[in-house]
């Protein structure tokens, strides 16, 4: 088990659709003054100090409340491919930018998002602090081989998509409506040369200099947005009886 803080974080794990279980909360007075209405009966509780906090935790951004879970429990990639739109990155080592890519994809209706299990930021509760708690939320999964899962997905219908600056293609010039997964590189270096070759295309985000990149995260919510722009102006696809 582990201990997740803050007061977003402890609400989203609290809520509907959490993927943890909760074990025991942690909490100052105006922490549990917070989050009280959502604390099932239950639930042990422990009043306890913000200097309490910091030694427990390791951090003084724990907004005076913790919450006890589960490990998490990764998704089976093979299962995220009944989807429509996911994200995978590539080797992005940042847990912040684990978490605020994982934010912007369920905001943005994406159905998960794919990491490799080496050389990767790992959902932890830094990650989980940084994506608002949402990462409680979407299926995240683990997988040996991005570029197996990758080429498993065009397989299954999936259009690959990487996010690439040196690309004459601009990503608002690309057809995002249908199956897709899009792929982000790692902090500085950007997509695999192999993870670069196995996407169907790479598109880039119009800049005007002197910027030539911009954060993972960023780059990542506006794909996913301009992908959700596009499927709701081509609305359902026929047939589906909506």
């Amino acid at each position: 088990m582990e201990w997740l803080y803050g007061r977003n974080v402890v609400k989203m794990v609290l809520g509907a659709g959490a993927r943890r279980r909760a074990h025991r909360l942690a909490a100052t007075a105006p922490g549990l003054e917070a989050v009280a209405a959502l604390i099932p009966e239950e639930l042990p509780v422990d009043t306890v100090s913000g200097a309490a906090l910091d030694e427990l935790l390791g951090t003084h951004e724990h907004q005076g409340v913790a919450l006890q879970v589960d490990a998490y429990p990764y998704a089976d990639p093979d299962r995220l491919l009944a989807a429509d739109v996911l994200i995978a990155l590539d080797e992005v080592t940042d847990p912040h930018n684990l978490g605020a890519v994982a934010r912007s994809a369920l905001a943005a209706g994406a159905a998960g998002l794919v990491v490799p299990r080496h050389r990767s930021a790992r959902v932890t509760p830094a990650a989980v602090k940084a994506s608002a708690g949402t990462l409680e939320i979407l299926p995240v999964a683990q997988v040996t081989n991005v570029v197996a899962f990758l080429r498993r997905a065009k397989d299954a219908g999936f259009w690959v998509y990487g996010a690439a600056g040196e690309s004459a293609v601009s990503y608002v010039d690309t057809d995002l409506t249908g199956r897709v997964v899009i792929v982000a590189g790692a902090e500085g270096r950007g997509l695999r040369p192999l993870v670069a070759r196995t996407c169907d295309a790479l598109v880039s985000i119009p800049m005007e200099p002197p910027v030539e990149s911009l954060n993972v995260s960023v780059a990542a919510a506006l794909l996913l947005y301009e992908a959700r722009r596009q499927r709701e102006a081509a609305g359902p696809p026929p047939g589906d009886g909506r």
